[in-house]
């Protein structure tokens, strides 16, 4: 049977809070065409206006993920943004501010965390946010608005990738490429929660903290070719591709007949499909679904402890830039937050 996260019910005490009306601008870190990180500078930008469900929401912090780098750099979504200056940034932790209606189950005053629907609409990287109301949950009450920022988006893919898609269960054997990084650290301790045997590729460094988080087997990549010492394995998450020491190629020698194997990165490798064909395993790529019930299922991993977010570094906002530097230098372990505003 599926499993289906079922979002979580408003608190019965749940009552709106006044909050003072946003002001006309706010400070926002715009680019105002693809560049390099130093193409992030801020400005002041208009508040954005909600519209039919969507909240407005005051942000407290703002996760950074590849796909921002990516995007601003000429790649990732950077086809869709309609106009520039553009706010990138998809995670967010803050505080409602507006809500569609007066019994919406997220009245202004609720701390809340999601994503954002960039570049469809401005993005995270600023002070106000307008978000679906479909694509957001209570923030966990355990963790801090930085804690919860480096989540959505991250931990949303790690789900999809182990839950929706693996269908991760007891005893089956998982090989995640590049385990410490952001959808790397939830995907291991996701699939290890679900009883999965989980290898995961990681620099040394890491090999004793990815075990804390549900590891079985960590190989160093720096010294070891993961396909000398693994074989058969149900499936690959592979959140590196070809695009480093041809590892989508590599991985599909591991896979057993039949096994599947799951693409991340958007155009690390674009004959992933025809080569899982031909060795006959099954292939697919995947794209994060910004889901609010399953964020909010997330949400109550995380309140248990069944499930930990570690933040690697917390930058200001103006220094935005230092944050695409760090991301695109491929050795974050875990979440680079930024932080906007005060809790």
């Amino acid at each position: 049977m599926r499993f289906r996260p079922l979002r979580s019910a408003p608190t019965p005490d749940t009552e709106p809070v006044a909050m003072p009306d946003p002001p006309a601008t706010m400070n926002a870190v715009v680019f105002d065409g693809p560049g390099t990180p130093d193409a992030l500078h801020s400005a002041s930008v208009p508040v954005p206006s909600p519209v039919l469900s969507e909240l407005l929401v005051r942000v407290v912090a703002a996760g950074v993920n590849p796909i921002d780098a990516k995007t601003r750099a000429g790649g990732g979504v950077s086809a869709a943004i309609g106009s520039y200056p553009a706010t990138p940034g998809y995670d967010f932790s803050g505080i409602v501010v507006k809500s569609p209606y007066e019994s919406h189950a997220f009245p202004p005053g609720t701390p809340v965390f999601g994503m954002a629907s960039f570049p469809r609409s401005s993005g995270t990287y600023a002070e106000y946010t307008v978000v679906p109301a479909l694509s957001v949950a209570r923030k966990p009450a355990s963790l801090s608005h930085v804690e919860a920022a480096g989540v959505p988006l991250a931990a949303l893919t790690a789900w999809g990738l182990v839950v929706e898609t693996a269908h991760a269960h007891e005893g089956q054997r998982i090989l995640i490429h590049a385990g410490s990084g952001g959808v790397g650290h939830f995907a291991v301790q996701i699939a290890a929660y679900f009883g999965a045997r989980v290898t995961a590729t990681a620099s040394g460094r890491n090999a004793a903290w990815l075990r804390e988080l549900g590891a079985s087997v960590v190989i160093d990549y720096t010294t070891t070719r993961f396909e000398e010492v693994v074989a058969d394995v149900d499936v690959v998450i592979d959140l590196v591709g070809n695009v480093h020491a041809d590892t989508g190629s590599r991985s599909l020698e591991v896979l057993r007949p039949g096994g599947l194997y799951i693409l991340v990165p958007t155009g690390s490798w674009p004959g992933y499909a025809e080569a899982a064909e031909a060795a006959g395993v099954r292939a697919t790529s995947y794209k994060v679904i910004p889901d609010g019930s399953a964020l909010a299922t997330i949400g109550r991993l995380l309140d248990s402890g069944s499930v930990q977010v570690y933040i690697d570094k917390v930058i200001d906002l103006e220094d935005a830039a230092t944050a695409h530097r760090e991301i695109e230098a491929g050795h974050t372990r875990g979440k680079i937050v930024l932080r906007v505003s005060d809790d």
